[in-house]
């Protein structure tokens, strides 16, 4: 992008942790943000949603139309206080791994590329990382039950999906039932001791 700045506005929800990237333009102007602000009203009342407060900094770039938007939809929102960066940690945390996870391993070529990039950073974080301030649940997926039988145990049969090249890994257990191996309906794997040696 020849050293191009792009400006991503994205926005959390802090039970869940679950992000939502509303869009990224080299130029954020006030009809822009406020157009992103519709947009995740819009957003929010499709999921059936209920937010009461949203978290913003002091930027400039945010037009009073950006408060008033949310406003109507009942939303207050809280401007952070100069030089206060844990009153939104958790947003900051998520710049900071997005920043180290996409940017600085990915040369990106244009806006369309950091859309693409982000919004399976967004899929990625959101139904396979877990989140340790919620007992490493994920915000769209419950905590998988916990497996206590040690036959179980021994036949664990887990699947890595490459995101973005092989940037990020999501991980899957898929339990081969009897019918899945009799019928062929899953690829069965090697058991892990097999490929790799004794674990």
């Amino acid at each position: 992008m020849a050293g191009a700045r792009l400006y991503v506005l994205a926005v959390v929800e802090h039970p869940t942790r679950r992000v939502r990237i509303l869009g990224a333009t080299a130029h954020p102007t006030a009809g822009w943000v406020a157009q992103a602000a519709r947009s995740l009203v819009m957003d929010l009342e499709d999921a059936g949603c209920a937010v009461k407060h949203l978290i913003r900094d002091r930027d400039g770039k945010y037009p009073t139309l950006f408060d008033a938007i949310l406003a109507d939809a009942d939303i207050t929102v809280v401007r952070s206080d100069v030089r206060m960066p844990r009153m939104n940690s958790i947003m900051q945390r998520w710049i900071h791994a997005c920043r180290h996870e996409l940017p600085d391993r990915t040369l990106i070529r244009n806006q369309t590329h950091l859309l693409h990039a982000l919004r399976e950073y967004e899929r990625h974080h959101n139904q396979h990382r877990p989140q340790p301030g919620i007992a490493n649940a994920r915000p769209l997926r419950p905590l998988p039950e916990p497996i206590t039988d040690p036959a179980a145990l021994a036949r664990l049969n887990a699947h890595r999906h490459d995101r973005l090249g092989g940037l990020l890994h999501d991980y899957e257990n898929n339990r081969l039932t009897s019918t899945d191996e009799v019928f062929g309906t899953r690829k069965a794997t090697a058991p892990l001791e097999d490929r790799r040696g004794p674990l």
